[in-house]
Formats: C-alpha cells, structure tokens, sequence
C-alpha cells in the first residue's frame, strides 16, 4: 500500500472510529434494558400462568417471528414501501407549501387552516373514505401516510426557512442576491436542522399511517396481519407483528439520525451530540 492510501486509510479509520464507538454505546443501553424487559416479562407469564390469548410469553413471540421470517419479512417489505412513498410524497408537498407560506403572510394566512384541518382530522376517519374514492390498492395507504408526514414537516420548514442570520441576510441584499438566489444559497441550508427535527417525527409517523391504511384497504402489510390476528385471536402473531414494526421505527429512526450527522456536522447541535 502507497504512503497516500495509508494516510487516507488511516484518515477514514479515525472518522468512522468516533461514529461506531457512540452506535455502540447508543445500541448497548436500550439493548440491556430490553433484555431485562424480556426476561421480567417471561419470568411474569410464567409464575402469574397468563394465558397465552391474553400476554403470550416473549420465547413464543420470538419462535413465532423466526418460525416464520419469510410472512413477516413480506409483509413488513409492503409496510416499508408504503410508508417510504407515503414520507416522500407528504414531504415534498409540504416543503413546496412551506416555501410558498415563508415569502407570503397572505399565503400563510391562506393555507395554515387547510394544513390544521388536515392535523385535527382523526385518520381513522380518513381511511374508509380513501377506500371509496381510491379503491383498496396500495394508493390509499400511500396518501394516509402522507397525509399524517405532512403537518410536522410543513410547520417546522415553514420556521427553519424564516429562521435566517440577519447578518447574512443583510450581507446578500448588499449583494444584489436575487429572492431565488437568498432561497437556495441561505434560507435552505438554515432550515436544515428544523426540516431534519420534523423528519425525526414524521418518519415513524407514516409507518403508523401506513398500518392504519392497512386496517381498512387490503390484505398486504402489517397492518392486515394485526387485523387478522386480532380477529383470529391469535396473540403471538399480533405481538410478533408488533415487535416487527417497533424494529422497522427504530431502524427508520436510527437512518434518519445518521443522514442528519452527514449532513449537519457543521450545525453546533451535532457538536454537541
């Protein structure tokens, strides 16, 4: 190996050294306190004799996930892709609605109360009406997880992109900056911690929205297992589909954190991680 590719090994050794060592640190307390969750909750079912239809034991729940990893893997694939599509198409509404209500008072006046009608409205009451309009395909679902991403990313890029240094404001008028050019080159990359602290709620919201698309608009997903174990009175597979979607909210969650280090390790609140 060249005297240059030691230095850039070494250099991208001593990068991902501190990021393993806090995912390391970050992973073993939440993993100690769910083992000792596990196990009280084990040594409870079997000491109180629960009935396995009321709290079936976390053995059973685990034989059941990987008895069976190739069901929940396809149907947590289906949730997944829903809930993706369903975050990216409500974030971008949202961020061209922000980037309208941010240069408008008018605007802002205008459209906020659509954007709270949209928040207050239980989901639970939109879905049977999607299924109506849409049908029962994976468009519905798609459009309810959108519908539940939408509000907290508008709020917060709506803040973030007002939210600009007066200085450098002051410093691009001076310039002649076109309103285009203040957008891109300032008011942008001001907003970015505000869009990423919205990107941190609205992910696990729109796998809620998907499951909830899912109760009512097909038999594919998470969402139709848990409807279908509950009818079946089937815990294990309830429970089992349960933990498979806390793992695919913090794994989500735990993405959107790393892309938001890559991205903002300029912003002081990333130093202070």
């Amino acid at each position: 190996m060249s005297s240059r590719n030691k230095l850039n090994y070494t250099a991208s050794t001593a990068t991902n050294a501190p990021f393993m060592s806090t995912l390391l640190k970050a992973a073993i307390v939440p993993g100690v306190a769910l083992t000792v969750v596990g196990v009280a909750w084990e040594l409870w079912v079997r000491l109180a004799d629960v009935k396995t239809y009321l709290v079936p034991l976390p053995s059973v729940v685990a034989g059941r996930i990987l008895g069976d990893v190739g069901y929940f893997a396809g149907h947590a694939l289906v949730t997944v892709l829903e809930a993706a599509m369903g975050f990216v198409l409500g974030a971008v509404v949202a961020f061209a609605a922000a980037s309208l209500m941010a240069h408008s008072k008018s605007l802002e006046r205008a459209l906020y109360p659509l954007a709270l009608l949209v928040k207050v409205t239980p989901v639970v009451a939109i879905a049977p009406l999607f299924v109506i309009w849409f049908g029962f395909g994976a468009f519905p679902k798609i459009l309810i997880a959108a519908l539940i991403t939408f509000f907290p990313m508008l709020v917060n890029t709506v803040i973030g992109l007002r939210h600009v240094d007066r200085t450098a404001l002051d410093f691009f008028n001076s310039l002649g900056a076109s309103r285009w050019e203040i957008f891109i080159k300032l008011r942008i990359p001001s907003s970015m911690p505000y869009v990423f602290a919205a990107v941190r709620i609205a992910v696990p919201l729109s796998i809620i929205g998907a499951v909830v698309g899912e109760w009512f608009t097909g038999d594919r997903g998470l969402g139709s297992v848990i409807i279908i174990a509950h009818n079946n009175i089937d815990t294990p597979t309830l429970f089992a589909a349960i933990v498979v979607l806390a793992v695919i909210g913090v794994s989500a969650t735990t993405l959107a954190a790393f892309v938001e280090r890559r991205v903002l390790f300029w912003h002081e609140s990333m130093v202070l991680m």
